[in-house]
């Protein structure tokens, strides 16, 4: 059975590493970045058009509206069942993203606290007076993992961290298991890193490009869909920033500078979440495209041949 997963920050370029290593070893891809889990999240998620899959199938894209509040233990279930459904089958499952803790759901035995009503809406209306920079720090305080791995921007997860160390009294990420409590050993993991400097204009030059391919309709469009509506979708990075221009809140120009800045902020945390998670093997950023691909094949092959 084959479990590859390919990780690290964002504008690394994980998704054209994966669709390559699935034509070569015939596998299928699940999305593990929570932001393509929305339909509609297309240009501001860097989303693959179907044109650019190669003909590869990817699973867990555009499954959910963007309405809809979405967590890491509805994630878990539905991406252990496609990576067991593809093992079963025996085709390879590659399992590419960088939402750190969503990677880690799927593959260590997490387990999820019930929620709370009354604190969730404690915490909820806390969040509406002090603001989500002032309940990011809380969270800081009382759990630096958590808060390193979950964006400021995004109040609802700030809100279910602090609800699960109000009603378990532990740091929300206290039950980040052992190496060993793994649901899938077999599972390669592969991170890709770029230099700071490189990824920085590389996330420059993507926010300047979303903007080109319609970024702002994009948005306005998602509006009409329910964006508003939902909590997670309208805190991801850019689409909160153009929802502030819509609301006259920011300029277009501040906008996209605040996305830039917020993206490459991200990226440094992506950074740090991963770097903590001693199974992945790290790629060279001094490698070009077809270098990491024959590095990442060789890898897999040799794991395979080993195992027989």
């Amino acid at each position: 059975m084959t479990l590859i997963i390919i990780a690290g920050a964002t504008a690394t370029g994980k998704s054209d590493l994966a669709v390559s290593l699935a034509q070569k070893i015939g596998g299928e891809i699940v999305n593990a970045d929570s932001m393509q889990l929305y339909k509609g999240m297309d240009i501001g998620t860097a989303k693959l058009s179907p044109s650019e899959r190669g003909g590869i199938t990817h699973h867990l894209v555009d499954v959910v509206d963007v309405s809809t509040d979405v967590t890491v233990a509805w994630y878990q279930e539905l991406a252990r069942a496609k990576v067991d459904e593809l093992l079963a089958a025996k085709i390879p499952a590659i399992v590419v993203g960088g939402t750190g803790f969503y990677i880690k759901a799927l593959l260590d035995d997490l387990n999820f606290p019930e929620t709370d009503p009354g604190v969730r809406d404690r915490l909820t209306q806390e969040a509406e007076q002090i603001g989500g920079d002032a309940m990011h720090q809380r969270l800081a305080a009382l759990d630096p993992a958590a808060a390193v791995a979950i964006p400021k921007e995004n109040i609802r997860r700030v809100v279910r961290a602090l609800e699960v160390i109000a009603i378990t009294g532990k740091p929300f990420t206290a039950n980040l298991p052992r190496e060993d409590s793994t649901r899938y050993p077999q599972a390669q993991q592969f991170g890709l890193a770029l230099d700071r400097a490189r990824l920085d204009e590389r996330i420059d030059r993507r926010v300047e490009l979303m903007w080109e391919k319609g970024f702002v309709r994009e948005v306005a469009k998602l509006v009409k869909a329910g964006l508003l509506e939902g909590k997670t979708a309208r805190a991801a990075l850019g689409y909160s920033q153009i929802i502030a221009m819509a609301q006259g809140n920011i300029t277009e120009s501040q906008a996209k500078d605040l996305t830039k800045l917020g993206t490459r902020q991200y990226a440094r945390r992506q950074e740090t979440w991963f770097t903590r998670d001693p199974r992945i093997t790290w790629i060279s950023p001094d490698l070009d495209h077809s270098a990491r691909l024959e590095l990442v094949e060789r890898a897999i092959l040799k794991t395979m041949k080993d195992a027989h």
